[in-house]
């Protein structure tokens, strides 16, 4: 493959609630953010759907595009993503039907296969653990059977608004299993190494040998996400970048909860154990100054190929967070 030019720059956002902020703080911080993304030239912006995690307000993933959408004017806005197993393909297609016929040609679908929660969560979503996992793959098949719906085709069910809308449908995965079936259904893929690195080379190599060309997509299109952390000086990102180490800490401990300060010190917060395991977890996060946030972004699309890169930044402070995005599109404009 030769070298990529231009290479898109998309955000992905948590709508993080930090230490002593509400759900409310988190949606107008979503907003800023989104503003200055749509500003600064960022391709799409994504948000992810999560359960019972008190530090993390994007549970009504299609709600919040919506007032997202409403307070922009051209940024791409969609999911990073919903979680299928949790929801009836009926509801979602007519959610982001809705979106669509609202903001057209504004809307992406991605789609995940993990239920993103433990079982009681799911069990309060009224979905069941046995087998509807495995119903993945035609569940998609049939959303991407009402967007691609034909005008005059009347399905017995369908989605109202949503039949032959076209919206984009990605899928997202953070292993093998989501990489092989985009390719086999000539889908967009986005691979979640932001927090799951380990398989990102081996499912970026299984999604491109074995794509097969659709209606939708005619060659392989790989995102590949991944936390970058900027700031004036690498002192001050490094002393942002604890915020999310913390976080990491405590999601293991099984303690959840909102974004931790950053601290000036790690030492004494995790033991050796896990020190290793977030490093390893967060390993494809670029923290630095504009220079080497920038060398960071070469070599990643070097070593991937990537057709997109999507950035995550769980980051404490929301001036600091809006700046830092602003300084990570900087990096990205001097490739």
């Amino acid at each position: 493959m030769s070298d990529k030019k231009n290479v898109p720059l998309s955000v992905l956002d948590l709508a993080p609630i930090p230490q002593g902020a509400t759900a409310r703080d988190a949606f107008h911080s979503s907003l800023a953010l989104a503003r200055q993304a749509e500003k600064s030239g960022y391709n799409r912006y994504w948000l992810a759907e999560h359960h019972n995690m008190t530090g993390i307000a994007s549970a009504a993933t299609s709600v919040l595009i919506g007032y997202l959408a409403a307070n922009t004017n051209t940024l791409r806005l969609g999911s990073g993503g919903v979680m299928l197993p949790n929801h009836s393909p009926l509801v979602i297609a007519e959610q982001f039907g809705t979106l669509e016929s609202l903001y057209p040609g504004r809307i992406d679908l991605g789609l995940g296969r993990a239920p993103g929660s433990d079982q009681r969560t799911m069990m309060a979503l009224r979905r069941h653990m046995g087998g509807h996992v495995d119903n993945f793959p035609s569940d998609v098949a049939e959303m991407i059977s009402w967007f691609d719906a034909k005008e005059g085709e009347q399905p017995a069910v369908q989605p109202v608004p949503g039949l032959g809308l076209k919206i984009p449908v990605w899928l997202l995965g953070s292993s093998l299993y989501s990489a092989q079936l985009s390719a086999q259904l000539g889908l967009p893929f986005a691979f979640a190494s932001h927090f799951a690195p380990d398989m990102l080379y081996q499912a970026l190599h299984l999604y491109r040998e074995n794509f097969k060309p659709s209606a939708r997509l005619e060659k392989p299109h790989a995102m590949v996400c991944v936390n970058v952390i900027a700031a004036d000086s690498e002192r001050d990102a490094r002393f942002m970048f604890t915020s999310m180490q913390q976080q990491f800490i405590n999601l293991r401990r099984g303690r959840p909860g909102p974004l931790p300060a950053p601290v000036e010190n790690m030492d004494n917060l995790w033991s050796p154990s896990e020190q290793y395991g977030v490093q390893q977890a967060l390993s494809m996060s670029i923290v630095g100054d504009v220079e080497k946030v920038r060398q960071g972004l070469i070599s990643l699309i070097r070593e991937t190929q990537a057709d997109e890169i999507m950035v995550n930044g769980q980051i404490f402070d929301q001036q600091a967070r809006v700046r830092s995005f602003e300084l990570t599109m900087e990096a990205h404009k001097s490739l």
